[in-house]
């Protein structure tokens, strides 16, 4: 079977959705593939916040100093990666230690300022006029400390983003105590990035899933892309082991996956996925009434109505999908350290996803440089739910032919 589309999405993430839903609302027809359920891959079940505070790029400096010490104590370390000898892997993390510079920081922060207010924006609309109900709240994202050294270095940062607009607010203990009732009296300090804001992620994505057929998308899920086929540099032919599909343009946002399906289109994309893990509870009897960053210990806390989620835990190179017992484990001993917690959690589910990597920190959003029919939209790392709607209102705005909200120079493949 050959079928023929207007756009075509290769992928049904919070990315690929959220494009989905701004081509459909420009009055484009939208199909999207999936390799599985459309909606439940690795968006559902991370932290649920929207971080337009996240400004700095994974490769800064600092990054790789931290990370050898955080693995000196991995009983703690909210940082791991695969040992392996595979070139594009040894390739991804060479260009990522070459990247943790001021330079790259610099050159990183506008592209991701400009996609994060851009998306924070479209969030507040997009639920209102749809009327979302998935436990969106406006109220920030506070950062807690128990030491003076990681406080300092958190207020430092809180400096540094205010002068690129970020709102900042700086409490000590006692108003901290006052801000946020379920930290433990150790809890010396918090910055809180006011702008910021947090809702339930697997909810959302089913709501705009729901939203996005609604408004006419055609989906087909479990259909892995199997190949592609090019001529006069376009791609004419995107293979499924079932069908194949022409279609006018064609988005990959097929995130941690996106090299293995772009292996036929001669592309150099570094991207290794970098497994995350959350635990699901039910409301404690002590609710954190902020989405919550345990500094010291990386730990991400997200109250969303009748449930509480921990999320935490990077591995670079991990493709696993299965959560290790070992790390839900640890990532609740870090919450206790916090937080205060009933003695035993009604945990109803445990969690683990992959993020798409890039060694710079940075997206990848533009045309491809081989083939003119051919939108990225890929890399975001652990921010693809934060960054999904700015992401899809400048891919339907490069699919209709328009100027992009913002520039994304910084952010095409050919970076690389």
């Amino acid at each position: 079977m050959n079928s023929k589309h207007d756009v075509l999405i290769i992928g049904g993430g919070p990315v690929g959705l959220s494009c989905a839903y701004y081509l459909l609302k420009s009055g484009r027809k939208v199909t999207i593939i999936d390799a599985k359920e459309i909606g439940k891959g690795s968006g559902s079940g991370n932290a649920g916040h929207i971080v337009p505070s996240h400004i700095i790029p994974l490769a800064a400096p600092g990054v790789v100093t931290s990370a050898l010490k955080w693995m000196l104590d991995p009983a703690h370390s909210p940082f791991g990666m695969k040992v392996s000898l595979d070139p594009s892997y040894l390739a991804w993390l060479l260009k990522f230690v070459l990247a943790c510079n001021e330079v790259n920081v610099g050159r990183g922060i506008k592209p991701l300022n400009d996609l994060g207010q851009l998306s924070a924006k479209n969030f507040a609309q997009l639920i209102i006029e749809e009327k979302f109900d998935c436990s969106y709240q406006e109220k920030g994202l506070l950062f807690l400390y128990k030491t003076e050294e990681a406080f300092k270095g958190g207020k430092h940062e809180g400096e540094f983003m205010q002068k690129h607009g970020i709102p900042v607010s700086v409490y000590d203990k006692t108003k901290i105590q006052e801000v946020e009732p379920a930290a433990l009296d150790n809890v010396i300090g918090g910055v809180h990035f006011t702008g910021d804001s947090h809702l339930n992620p697997a909810v959302f994505l089913k709501l705009i899933s729901d939203r996005v057929r609604a408004l006419g998308a055609v989906m087909f899920e479990n259909k892995p892309v199997t190949g592609f086929e090019s001529a006069g540099g376009k791609v004419r032919v995107v293979k499924t082991a079932s069908a194949e599909f022409e279609a006018e343009h064609v988005i990959l946002a097929a995130g941690a996956l996106t090299p293995s399906v772009a292996r036929d289109l001669k592309l150099n994309i570094p991207i290794q996925p970098a497994r995350g893990y959350s635990m699901t509870m039910s409301a404690t009897a002590q609710m954190p009434s902020h989405a919550l960053i345990l500094g010291e210990r990386r730990v991400a806390v997200s109250p969303m109505g009748n449930v509480l989620r921990f999320t935490g835990r990077l591995e670079v190179g991990n493709n696993s999908m299965t959560p290790n017992p070992v790390w839900i484990q640890r990532i609740e001993n870090s919450a206790r350290e916090y937080l205060r917690l009933d003695e035993k959690l009604d945990v109803k589910e445990t969690w683990a996803g992959l993020r798409p990597t890039t060694p710079d920190g940075v997206p990848i959003i533009g045309r491809s440089p081989r083939h003119s029919n051919l939108i990225l939209a890929t890399g975001h790392a652990m921010l693809g739910l934060s960054l999904g709607p700015g992401t899809g209102q400048v891919v339907a705005q490069l699919v209709n032919g328009y100027e992009p909200a913002f520039s994304l120079s910084p952010m095409r493949l050919e970076r690389f």
